[in-house]
């Protein structure tokens, strides 16, 4: 990739710097090279026909090239489809982009989660409050069996043991899937990790993924909350605490 021009790449914009008064450096994420540094030369200007392109949650193709760490941004072409996500899916979208910034390294390709990435933003941009949570769930367990970070969900992690559909069982940061314990804030019976892993397979689509979130989602939701914030290293996300912010208003 160092001096090749790249065309015609599946790409979104994560988070835009300022560069100088004229440019931008973006960071975005494309299906075949994973997150990538650009620097796009005058899309601040008033003419730049980057100006009304390069935003957030929008599908793009763009093309690129370089030997630098930030590489040159030649061209970029909205694919349309869907408008912008507005008010609470506007900040989950932003919130999904945190996660990315935060747990996916340069250059490090993804293509499957870059298709979790795109269907979930589609389904934020329909402004359907009954799929949004679920849209959010599948994305997170897709993201986080992408990049090696979420076990087996038909077996208990330390001994291999299969999981059972009729005990419960709790997904920890640092142990994996185990048999819940009394105090445990929350958990899910085996049935569900059962189907969940079924869901992640192979052949799954991200609907599936989806489907199967939409049993005990709110308990699915403080355990996959933990996770990410113990592989982000953070206590709260900065989207997250917006939220909080907001509804607390």
């Amino acid at each position: 990739m160092a001096t090749q021009r790249i065309s015609n790449e599946p790409a979104y914009v994560l988070h835009r710097y300022d560069w100088s008064e004229s440019s931008l450096i973006l960071d975005v994420f494309t299906r075949h090279y994973g997150r990538v540094a650009l620097v796009a030369r005058g899309a601040k200007k008033p003419s730049s026909s980057f100006r009304p392109i390069l935003l957030p949650l929008q599908p793009l193709h763009l093309a690129f090239g370089g030997d630098a760490e930030i590489r040159n941004l030649k061209s970029a072409e909205w694919q349309g489809g869907h408008v912008m996500p507005t008010g609470e899916a506007l900040l989950s979208g932003y919130y999904l982009n945190e996660l990315l910034m935060r747990l996916l390294a340069r250059d490090d390709p993804h293509p499957l989660v870059f298709d979790a990435y795109a269907a979930t933003v589609q389904l934020l941009a329909s402004q359907s409050a009954d799929t949004l949570q679920l849209a959010l769930r599948a994305f997170e367990l897709r993201l986080l069996q992408g990049i090696g970070l979420l076990p087996r969900l038909d077996l208990e992690t330390a001994t291999l043991a299969p999981v059972l559909a009729g005990q419960r069982y709790v997904l920890l940061a640092e142990a994996g899937l185990r048999l819940a314990h009394d105090d445990d804030r929350a958990s899910l019976p085996g049935e569900q990790w059962l189907a969940l892993q079924q869901a992640l397979g192979e052949q799954a689509l991200f609907a599936d993924t989806a489907r199967a979130c939409a049993i005990s989602a709110n308990e699915l939701k403080i355990q996959l909350r933990a996770l990410l914030h113990y592989h982000c290293g953070v206590r709260v996300l900065k989207t997250r605490q917006m939220m909080m912010d907001l509804q607390a208003l």
